[in-house]
């Protein structure tokens, strides 16, 4: 052990001492989009299953996907789903040796973010017109 005296000063930089940067929050809405994505992987499992079970049972449980909730956790997988595809484009793109200077990364980021809203927007508006 070392009798290093560290006084009021943090092990390690914390959170709140960065500034957050567009690669920290793609990353960390890469994660959040995921989770999104299994979200709306196992409403779409129930949902199929009820289906396949016949109309009647379809009637009896089909409140369970007609309301907000339900069409907010739709609509986030779409969210999810469009960024992830876009994510991966971005990182095609690295793969071919293009984007990495710092404000090409910055502008793919936001254009990520910009561009999954945007798409999502239009399936939405398209799908529940």
């Amino acid at each position: 052990m070392s009798d290093v005296k560290r006084g009021n000063r943090p092990l390690s930089p914390h959170l709140e001492i960065y500034r957050p940067q567009m690669s920290s929050v793609s990353s960390i809405l890469i994660r959040l989009s995921g989770i999104g994505l299994v979200a709306g992987l196992l409403m779409l499992a129930v949902w199929l299953c009820i289906v396949s079970c016949g109309p009647e049972t379809y009637e009896r449980y089909s409140w369970l996907f007609e309301n907000w909730i339900a069409n907010l956790i739709w609509m986030g997988s779409i969210w999810a789903l469009i960024y992830h595809m876009l994510g991966g484009i971005r990182h095609w793109v690295y793969d071919l040796g293009f984007g990495f200077d710092l404000k090409t990364s910055d502008l793919m980021g936001w254009g990520m973010v910009l561009g999954s809203v945007v798409i999502t927007a239009g399936i939405v508006g398209t799908v529940w017109s």
